[in-house]
């Protein structure tokens, strides 16, 4: 097995090379700034911009934290996620009222939204600004960071076209919004939006359906590591829904093992060669 050395900032597409750099870009943005401007710099991104707010939701979470880093040919905007233990409650919580979507397209879940609207025009100034020269645009994160890569990107298809993502690659989202945006999102990233869930990932399962949905396309890896090309979760991950208690986020639990970025990682590299 070869693992690239660096981003190739010429594609188009979301081959499994291209899913692994940017579960690697997921990862770093759980790294400090220093971190994160040397490790893009190394990948070939001359310019890195970061993006943090400080605000105090009805939720466990505190601040949102994302970077934009910009080379010749690329974009990419990958925003942090959080920890299974600080997410739990905030996702099974039933009494959080919906948000409107973008361009009052259905709505949201609400934490997701205040999370983005707080970071938000940062992002939205940096990409106009660096877009100078046809790059390519790509959003990325897991978990928390996963749903709110989603939401940015739809509200730059449905409230400033001009910007319009090239890709979108998550990892471990949660469903983030109805069916009405899911139906709009899915339409305007054909062939463009890759959902990643690893094995027995947990979060993904929340927060529960009917209200909230997910958005195309799944790309589900077994405990093998075998990425399987689906637009549904397989049926015996979806039957572990039905039983979700505090337990299903024991550290040592398949579930919250699985969703761990650094697997991910792991899992799409052995994809590669």
């Amino acid at each position: 097995m070869t693992v690239p050395t660096t981003f190739d900032q010429n594609a188009t597409s979301c081959s499994p090379t291209h899913a692994y750099w940017m579960a690697r870009a997921s990862d770093l943005a759980y790294k400090s700034d220093s971190e994160i401007d040397e490790q893009a710099r190394a990948w070939g991104f001359g310019t890195v911009r970061h993006h943090e707010t400080r605000f105090t939701p009805p939720f466990p979470l505190q601040d949102t934290q994302a970077y934009t880093m910009a080379g010749d040919r690329m974009i990419v905007t990958a925003f942090r996620g959080t920890e299974p233990a600080q997410i739990r409650d905030w996702l099974t919580d039933a009494t959080t009222p919906p948000w409107p979507g973008p361009a009052r397209t259905g709505y949201v879940h609400y934490g997701f939204a205040e999370a983005l609207e707080s970071i938000f025009p940062a992002v939205q100034k940096t990409i106009a600004e660096l877009r100078t020269d046809g790059q390519t645009l790509w959003f990325t994160g897991h978990s928390l960071g996963g749903a709110l890569a989603m939401l940015a990107a739809a509200r730059l298809y449905l409230e400033e076209p001009r910007l319009l993502a090239d890709g979108v690659v998550t990892f471990g989202q949660p469903r983030t919004c109805d069916r009405t945006l899911a139906a709009a999102y899915n339409k305007g990233f054909t062939n463009r939006a890759y959902r990643f869930v690893n094995n027995n990932d947990i979060v993904p399962q929340l927060p529960p359906e009917p209200a909230f949905t997910h958005v195309d396309a799944l790309r589900h890896i077994d405990s093998a590591g075998r990425i399987h090309e689906t637009n549904a979760l397989v049926p015996d991950l979806a039957n572990r829904a039905k039983g979700l208690t505090a337990a299903a986020f024991s550290p040592t639990g398949d579930g919250v093992r699985d969703h761990f970025i650094h697997n991910y990682v792991t899992a799409l590299e052995k994809n590669l060669g």
